[in-house]
């Protein structure tokens, strides 16, 4: 066995690794960027070396740097997380030739996966089943779009190097295919270096079931059951949990063992995830092959009782797989929600910031929670938006789902924008308990996850009020004499009541709302005046939790404060406002004839030159940002009056991109 590894990643999955070679007694070798000098899986690690500017090009994609600290620290294999160098071959090669293991599978099967064209070849030859599709070495415009029609629609572009949704798009006519083609390329060719284009018939209720694999070097193959991994936005996971509901045990096997067979038939080592597409008649057909080990593979620890990561390292140093497939047994049932800094109302773009307030729920034989963020910790544009993985286990799907909902309630972040309230009703939804499960679901149920707001402002307001005033009296010095008038911070006055007017501006949909109430305290009762509704409430605030009563209900309240900021969380409700003070002389910018920026990010291309006339819904600029692609369509009729960024610059959230002049 080793004795020492590098991990040669960042962020949850670093710090996962480092958790097993800890537990078995390998000591770790952690790499970072610039921007992650301070994050925890540096702190865990025991030692730690700089690669690098915090682009990914300059510091985790950087090969030849990493295999360097690998060899004058020592380390003798180098875990690749996934992301980044997982499935590079070039990089598994180089490792070989330098005598440093690479804890994954050989060069040959990575190349042979790594072109999902060549992959569905091979498997069609090992008898996987295939989805009707184009997958061959041409890649001129005529014979894509030949075959597209050939294919039929709704139909996918897939990138044949891609992954995570990226270089994938959705095709439901031939007018949609070249924007579309082009599209995919551009994405492809950024995130991969490969704009090859494969297609599929898309299948429109599929379920996404996928099966993770072992292989030794001894040419034993085994499957670990199965993931549902159907919930999904953006070709991206949400939710996964596992077993699948429903599959039967024939299903599983059928399907357990053609994964065996398409593992083995490019003499695979180590983990890998074999992904079917799974359709309502039981059928089922090949995807893609992970060669590395999945985001998702907790679930497979929870209900198997094995450490996946333990598995690798065992098998990478040359051992028999620990398990014979009848020795294999599942116990209860798992969920992994993943937890984004992203905005589900608007369209799951990612968000950036740091987050002020992290408190997570407690982890016990339940409930798992694997991050490589801390509380003070920033997300930054440079990398995935993935904060962390909640993972709860029970003793079946009903019992489990209960778990995840009341874990997402003691999930709270403050400083930037996530999903945690959207995961808490995807996972608390009817249908999705009812396992009305498929590829579409959210879509499907879009009214159900994202309903009308239903919050009571005015109650939320009088809260947030009584903890500005609150925090306003705890920060206050108080004199020496408690029974005097003037040790009051209240604004106390000689036979009168003083009520401070406050103004709070908070979200109402995507625009921000100015409300100005009026405040009146003594001691913990507050009376809180807006417009002409009028409440009474007694609190106490200590540290960042809130004891308030209001109309008879007593409740305890999560709190942060960040300087005029505050966010209040009540269970999986959230809300958050600002303390408003006047800026005399400030001008709002009115972005009603300009294109912004929805996100921080980096400009790809612009579409339009000065002067060109503009349709409402045409595509002006596209950016990228968390390695996705984005495309930033005219909000009007209008002529291009100014372009303000070019091709390859970086922009900050709400930046003006283009100026529009409207049509008359």
């Amino acid at each position: 066995m080793f004795n020492k590894i590098l991990i040669a990643n960042r962020g949850e999955i670093a710090c996962r690794v480092i958790q097993t070679a800890r537990a078995m007694g390998i000591r770790t070798v952690a790499v970072y960027s610039e921007a992650d000098a301070q994050a925890r899986h540096v702190k865990m690690a025991d030692e730690a070396f700089l690669l690098g500017p915090a682009p990914s090009t300059e510091s985790y994609l950087r090969s030849d740097k990493i295999l360097d600290i690998a060899i004058s620290s020592g380390a003798q294999a180098i875990h690749p997380g996934y992301g980044f160098l997982s499935e590079n071959a070039e990089f598994a090669a180089a490792c070989a030739k330098a005598n440093v293991v690479f804890i994954g599978p050989p060069t040959g099967a990575i190349e042979a996966m790594g072109s999902k064209s060549a992959a569905k070849q091979i498997m069609s030859e090992a008898s996987v089943p295939l989805v009707p599709g184009y997958h061959d070495a041409d890649q001129s415009d005529a014979t894509l779009k030949a075959e597209s029609e050939k294919c039929g629609y709704p139909q996918l572009l897939k990138a044949v190097a891609g992954g995570g949704g990226k270089g994938m798009r959705v095709v439901n006519n031939l007018l949609e295919f070249p924007e579309a083609l082009e599209s995919a390329r551009r994405e492809a060719s950024n995130a991969f270096g490969n704009p090859d284009m494969l297609i599929e018939r898309y299948l429109t209720q599929p379920r996404h079931v996928e099966i993770q694999v072992f292989c030794d070097t001894l040419g034993a193959g085994i499957y670990l059951a199965e993931r549902d991994c159907s919930v999904q936005r953006r070709h991206q996971k949400v939710i996964e949990e596992a077993p699948a509901p429903g599959l039967s045990d024939a299903d599983r096997k059928a399907m357990g063992e053609a994964a065996v067979r398409a593992a083995q038939a490019i003499n695979y080592v180590g983990a890998g995830t074999v992904e079917f597409l799974y359709d309502t008649d039981g059928s089922f057909y090949f995807m893609e092959m992970n060669t590395r080990l999945q985001v998702e593979h907790p679930v497979t620890e929870m209900i198997t009782g094995l450490d996946l990561v333990e598995w690798q390292l065992r098998i990478a140093a040359g051992e028999a797989l620990p398990l014979c497939q009848s020795q294999v047994t599942i116990n209860g049932h798992s969920l992994e929600a993943r937890v984004y800094a992203e905005d589900p109302n608007n369209d799951f773009l990612p968000a950036t910031g740091m987050l002020h307030y992290l408190k997570t729920p407690q982890e016990n034989a339940h409930v798992r929670v694997d991050t490589g963020v801390l509380q003070g910790d920033e997300v930054s544009v440079y990398y995935d938006p993935m904060i962390a993985k909640l993972i709860v286990w029970d003793t079946d799907r009903e019992r489990a789902i209960n778990r995840m909902v009341s874990a997402l309630e003691d999930y709270k972040i403050a400083g930037l924008t996530t999903n945690l309230s959207f995961l808490h009703k995807l996972a608390d939804s009817q249908p999705f308990r009812d396992c009305q499960l498929d590829t579409g679901f959210i879509e499907t149920h879009q009214a159900l996850l994202f309903p009308d707001s239903q919050a009571d402002t005015a109650r939320w307001l009088a809260i947030a009020a009584v903890c500005f005033a609150a925090n306003n009296q705890q920060n206050n010095t108080q004199p020496a004499d408690p029974d005097s008038p003037f040790s009051n911070s209240d604004s106390w006055r000689l036979n009168s009541s003083y009520a401070r007017p406050l103004t709070l501006i908070f979200k109402d949909g995507q625009s921000d709302t100015n409300a100005t109430l009026t405040v009146q305290s003594n001691g913990n009762r507050y009376s809180i005046t807006n417009h002409d509704q009028q409440l009474e409430l007694e609190a106490h605030l200590s540290d960042d939790q809130l004891n308030i009563t209001l109309n008879d209900h007593r409740q305890t309240l999560d709190v942060c404060f960040n300087g005029d900021q505050l966010t209040l969380f009540a269970g999986a409700e959230q809300f958050s406002c600002q303390r408003h003070r006047e800026d005399f002389g400030s001008n709002a910018h009115d972005s009603g004839n300009s294109l912004n920026a929805p996100m921080n990010g980096a400009v790809v291309a612009v579409l339009v030159e000065t002067g060109a006339k503009v349709a409402a819904g045409d595509t002006l600029v596209i950016m990228e940002a968390m390695k996705m692609e984005h495309s930033l369509k005219a909000p009007h009729d209008g002529t291009v009056a100014e372009i303000f960024y070019q091709e390859g610059e970086l922009v900050d959230d709400g930046a003006e991109l283009i100026a529009l002049e409207a049509e008359d």
